[in-house]
């Protein structure tokens, strides 16, 4: 598969997951988690990091002092602030002293460029507004650690909708200011490919070509991926956006999927080095840290990117990749990913995992797993969304599947008063290494419990299962029309992080489980999941 080299002029690529992507619902960074995400940036080359507002709360505060102390190799941090207030002078200002005492190389200032906001917002002039944004950048060039200044231009293709002539003049104060980079800012969202490369090239027209014009779009409209990339068609210097594209509302534009685009199908260089091929681990990194679910969707980096379930399009990608996917996975650090399911044919089940059992040959025994895969899932079972839980089915089916433990029995009681909350207690009794294992524990509801107690049971003889960590829990209904007794599908998502000084995943382990009662079909996904990594880290033992 042929794809462009880096040839074309350098674009900067600026990070503001950790100050724009924490406006987004459901997400919130730890003080230690965005200096990890810091030091990730920075491994895969990311020019510019924006740390936050120092101001604003402690935490970003706290930021800029413990950052001065990372061995930074490529990364340059920005402070974010706005422009002083209105009749006050900057030496006065509180925000401006806390951007110039961060200490940051860079400091990025927001200023307004819609004449409404200055108008209905602020409700200021626009004379003051302009001295505003002048005044601003020339104080924080001239502090002490200060290199460059950037003035992001808050709503500027909604202003210069509304009033190019006005917008055009913030953008001459903020140069008049001292600023290296003005940031065009699509705030709301909206705008559509052509309005940014019309307006764009209009700005080189009056403001002169070699000024440095810089992107910074939002995905209400989803466009901000393609937004991005007309504005560095015509000439734009920088994007600016969030890792997985989290943010305020619908987001920010996933610099993700940008710089795989810039370097990839359009051949800009960006990043630094042969670092492409960091962007998954930077991308499923950055979902860890903030909590949230992958989205397997997800262009480049996503689980199901590269993942191809048809058997027609599976016998077509082992003969010819490009046949089926747009590039090659590993350039981006992906893998390619054979579903198997009821609709797959018997040389899903050897391109899945032919390899890896040495079974492509053999035949009989892929038509044997493929019956037994449609057997399972006319009962529920969903193996495309529960890798582990398929290739503990083929070991059995090899006959090489080890019996770790043997299970005597669980039991869960639940106790609700009703003017309490209720507790859970479990209890485990097995067999494992000869020994007899009698274990309880307390948990916030029985998959916690199960968990805990099927952990006491296990930690002594295999104490690798203390990698495992539940990351994700999905129960769906497999026959909706018995109502309360219908069978239930439980899909749970683990972690396993092997190095106890650092919290990065290594991989992830998916398994699945199915019944009527929904305690038991939990429980098979999370004896799955111990069971599965001790294949795969364990020889096998005398039960």
């Amino acid at each position: 598969m042929n794809t462009p080299t880096a040839t074309k002029r350098r674009v900067e690529i600026y990070d503001t997951t950790l100050r724009d992507g924490t406006q987004g619902e459901g997400v919130n960074l730890s003080l230690v988690d965005k200096i990890k995400i810091t030091q990730l940036l920075d491994s895969v080359g990311i020019d510019y990091v924006e740390g936050g507002y120092p101001l604003s709360n402690p935490k970003d505060e706290a930021y800029f002092q413990e950052v001065r102390k990372l061995d930074l190799k490529h990364t340059k941090v920005c402070a974010f602030g706005m422009t002083r207030r209105k009749d006050i002078d900057c030496k006065d200002d509180v925000g401006m002293q806390a951007l110039v005492g961060a200490g940051a190389p860079v400091i990025t200032i927001v200023g307004k460029t819609w004449d409404l906001h200055v108008d209905e917002v602020l409700r200021i002039s626009r004379e003051e507004n302009l001295a505003m944004i002048t005044d601003s950048l020339a104080f924080c060039l001239q502090g002490p650690d200060t290199e460059e200044v950037f003035y992001d231009a808050e709503h500027f293709f909604d202003g210069y909708r509304a009033n190019p002539e006005y917008a055009l003049e913030t953008l001459k104060a903020a140069l008049k200011g001292g600023a290296t980079r003005l940031v065009l800012c699509d705030t709301n969202g909206g705008s559509m490919p052509g309005w940014i490369s019309e307006t764009m090239t209009n700005l080189y027209r009056d403001l002169g070509s070699d000024v440095k014009l810089a992107i910074h779009t939002h995905n209400d409209a989803g466009l901000a991926v393609a937004n991005s990339l007309a504005a560095v068609e015509v000439g734009a210097v920088q994007v600016q956006g969030t890792i997985n594209g989290i943010g305020e509302r619908c987001g920010n534009v996933d610099l993700t999927t940008v710089i795989a685009n810039l370097r990839l199908k359009l051949g800009y260089d960006c990043l630094t080095g042969e670092n492409l091929d960091g962007l998954t681990k930077l991308s499923r990194a950055v979902y860890e840290r903030a909590n949230l679910s992958l989205s397997s969707c997800q262009p480049y980096v996503g689980t199901s990117a590269f993942a191809h379930k048809g058997g027609m399009h599976v016998h077509a990608v082992q003969r010819i990749a490009h046949s089926y996917e747009h590039v090659e996975p590993s350039l981006v650090g992906n893998e390619r990913r054979i579903l198997v399911s009821e609709l797959s044919g018997a040389s899903n089940i050897s391109a899945t995992l032919g390899e890896k059992f040495s079974i492509k040959d053999d035949k009989e025994l892929q038509r044997k797993v493929l019956l037994r895969v449609q057997d399972l899932e006319h009962q529920g079972y969903h193996f495309e969304a529960a890798q582990a839980s398929f290739e503990l089915l083929l070991y059995d089916a090899m006959g090489k599947l080890p019996d770790f433990w043997e299970l005597d029995h669980y039991r869960c009681v639940i106790l609700r008063r009703h003017d309490e909350a209720p507790t859970t207690e479990a209890t485990v009794k097995l067999r494992t290494n000869g020994h007899t294992e009698h274990r309880v524990a307390e948990g916030d509801g029985p998959v916690n419990a199960l968990d805990g107690a099927l952990r006491k049971a296990l930690k002594d003889h295999f104490p690798q299962i203390n990698d495992v960590h539940l990351t994700d829990y999905k129960v769906r209904v497999v026959n909706p029309t018995a109502e309360s007794a219908a069978k239930v599908r439980v899909i749970a998502e683990f972690a396993v992080r092997d190095n106890k000084d650092d919290n990065d995943v290594t991989r992830y382990i998916t398994t699945i489980g199915v019944n009527e009662n929904i305690v038991d079909a939990s429980w098979q996904a999370i004896a799955d999941a111990f069971r599965y990594h001790l294949v795969e880290t364990t020889a096998p033992v005398s039960v």
